[in-house]
């Protein structure tokens, strides 16, 4: 078990597994600074519950992403749990490849913690403490169908969160890496096809939540989903992709 959350800050909580993340974390009497674009929802969210503080940003900017961590650590104090789960899911067939799409995934999925890490790692390495959980996907483990914007940005959280274990340890700060499946989220209800095992959003938050606790390095549900996927992770790179390629619409 690592240690009790005192403060906890969330990108992309206005909505989905974000929002019940802070909510279930503040239930337990966790100060909570929540972040996202939405200043409206961020409000809603925050009257839910006085140890929620809504501090909203853009994740996509670095000097936006510095102001609002100023602002959090005002608000709750060091952070001891920081959880980037700000994201963007664009379907993309390769066919109808859109840069501007693909551009934005970046931005948000994968720079969007890039940002955040730059004011939270120096600070978690001065107090000698702290856990960061990053969240990317079961998509990142492989190409999938209609992914072509999203998974890539994927697959650099899984490396990065790796990269940030091996080295972070050492300073007493715990890395963590979040890959959900499929979850019933306003981001996964423009999808037109089938989403095996899909859970509700407070059941990913809670499944987290006791990942984190026990300073997991991988957390991924549900595991129907995520033993399939790991295994074609490890399949031969010919063999995947004639299944993979029956996968597709």
């Amino acid at each position: 078990m690592v240690a009790h959350w005192r403060s906890a800050w969330i990108t992309g909580a206005s909505t989905g597994i974000g929002r019940e993340l802070a909510l279930q974390l503040a239930a337990r009497g966790v100060k909570v600074a929540a972040s996202a674009r939405s200043v409206d929802k961020l409000a809603d969210l925050a009257r839910a519950d006085s140890r929620i503080v809504a501090v909203p940003f853009d994740v996509t900017s670095l000097d936006d992403v510095a102001a609002g961590y100023r602002r959090v650590v005002d608000a709750i104090g060091p952070v001891d749990l920081a959880v980037l789960n700000a994201g963007v899911w664009h379907p993309m067939k390769s066919s109808a490849y859109d840069a501007r799409l693909a551009t934005r995934s970046i931005e948000v999925n994968y720079l969007g913690i890039v940002n955040a890490l730059e004011p939270l790692i120096p600070a978690m390495i001065s107090a000698g403490r702290g856990q960061i959980a990053l969240v990317a996907s079961v998509a990142g483990y492989r190409g999938l169908p209609q992914s072509a914007a999203y998974a890539p940005t994927k697959a650099a959280v899984i490396n990065l969160a790796e990269t940030l274990r091996l080295e972070l340890s050492r300073h007493g700060i715990v890395v963590s890496l979040v890959n959900p499946g499929f979850v019933e989220t306003p981001m996964t209800a423009v999808n037109d096809f089938p989403m095996p095992f899909i859970i509700k959003p407070d059941d990913a938050a809670a499944r987290m939540i006791r990942g984190l606790e026990k300073g997991k390095f991988e957390i991924a549900f549900p595991w129907q989903l995520v033993a399939m996927l790991k295994l074609l992770r490890i399949l031969p790179t010919g063999l995947y992709l004639r299944i993979a390629g029956r996968l597709e619409p």
